[in-house]
């Protein structure tokens, strides 16, 4: 049962970092306009943070490789927290999004950080030691 719920979270991150990843790309405008006016280099920096999004997506795939996907995941999302901050604390600026949209998104991506967490760990009941799911090295 556990490894089926880890299955189910695995796929969950995967599914949000590859979508989202995808979307870095096919919804340029709208990333460009949640990025913080401090932040430098806009356009690269979105370019940057969906082809990593997409590329971890694929590293927590292979047990292997999992553990450092989910550590560098969490890294990355801690990165885009200035975004998601700006939104929450500029609503006027996103008209389109109800500002308890803006408050969940905050809470989604802590929510998400568990999630990462917790399915691409090693040392996790339910995990062999090399990080595959049912004890396999497929």
């Amino acid at each position: 049962m556990k490894k089926s719920f880890r299955i189910i979270g695995l796929g969950i991150v995967f599914l949000w970092f590859m979508g989202g990843g995808i979307s870095h790309f096919t919804h340029v405008e709208f990333f460009l306009h949640i990025m913080p006016p401090y932040i430098p280099f806009h356009l690269a920096a979105v370019y940057l943070s969906g082809a990593l999004e997409i590329l971890l997506a694929f590293g927590i795939l292979h047990p292997k490789t999992r553990p450092w996907a989910g550590n560098l995941l969490i890294l990355l999302v801690i990165a885009v927290t200035p975004a998601n901050i700006y939104m929450w604390m500029n609503p006027h600026l996103f008209p389109e999004v109800s500002p308890a949209m803006l408050s969940l998104r905050l809470v989604v991506q802590v929510l998400l950080l568990a999630l990462i967490w917790w399915s691409t760990r090693r040392d996790v009941p339910g995990l062999s030691p090399d990080g595959s799911i049912d004890g396999s090295n497929r």
